[in-house]
C-alpha cells in the first residue's frame, strides 16, 4: 500500500520532506535564480513583473507573468497607480515570515486556524531627496506583530515566530546587507 500524504495548513508535508531529502542527496538542486523587470510608465509610476525563474537545476515560468504597479501616493508627488517600493518591501516581508511560520508550523505537526500580521516601517524622506547624509534612506525599522489562531502553547507558536525570523529569506534580505551591483548597459 503506497504511502499517503499528508498535509497539514494547506502545505503538503509529505512533499516538504522528500524535497528535503532530495536536496540532502544533491544539493546543487538547492540553488534558485529569481528574476524581475521593471519599466517606467510616468512620473514617479513604474510597472515590475515576475515571469519566470531558475531552480531545482532548470528554468521555470510562471502560467502568466505577475506586473505590479509601484507608484507614490499624491504627497510623494504620484499618481497612487500602485503601492510605492518601500510598502513593497513590507509586503514582501509579511508574506515570507507567514509562508516561513506556516510551512515550519506544518512541519512540526502544529495545525493553525489564522495567521495575520502587521507590520510599520518608519522613513524619512529626507534621505531620499537628499536633503542631508544625516538621515538613512531606507527604513529606520521595522516592527512586525503576528496574530495566530491555533490550539497550540503560546510557546509553541512564540518558537515559530522566532524560527519564522531565522528561516525566512526576505528577513535575512532585510535585516543583512546583501551586496547589490547596479550596472548601466551598453
Amino acid at each position: 500500500m503506497a504511502d499517503q500524504e499528508k498535509t497539514v495548513n494547506g502545505i503538503n508535508v509529505t512533499r516538504l520532506f522528500s524535497t528535503v531529502d532530495t536536496i540532502k542527496k544533491d544539493p546543487g538542486i538547492a540553488k534558485f535564480r529569481f528574476r524581475a523587470t521593471n519599466r517606467w510608465v510616468n512620473g514617479t509610476h513604474n510597472q515590475a513583473s515576475v515571469k519566470d525563474f531558475f531552480g531545482a537545476g532548470q528554468d521555470f515560468a510562471h502560467a502568466e507573468p505577475y506586473v505590479f504597479d509601484e507608484d507614490e501616493p499624491d504627497v510623494l508627488l504620484g499618481k497612487d497607480a500602485g503601492a510605492n517600493p518601500v510598502e513593497y518591501v513590507l509586503v514582501a516581508l509579511s508574506g515570507c515570515l507567514t509562508t516561513s511560520l506556516v510551512a515550519h508550523a506544518a512541519a512540526r505537526g502544529v495545525k493553525l486556524d489564522a495567521v495575520e500580521s502587521k507590520l510599520e516601517g518608519d522613513l524619512d524622506v529626507r534621505g531620499f531627496l537628499g536633503m542631508t547624509e544625516e538621515v538613512r534612506r531606507g527604513y529606520d525599522n521595522i516592527r512586525v506583530t503576528f496574530r495566530i489562531k491555533s490550539d497550540a502553547p503560546r510557546e509553541k507558536l512564540q518558537e515559530l515566530v522566532e524560527l519564522a525570523q531565522k528561516r525566512s529569506p526576505v528577513f535575512d534580505i532585510v535585516t543583512n546587507p546583501t551586496p547589490v551591483k547596479v550596472t548601466l548597459e551598453s
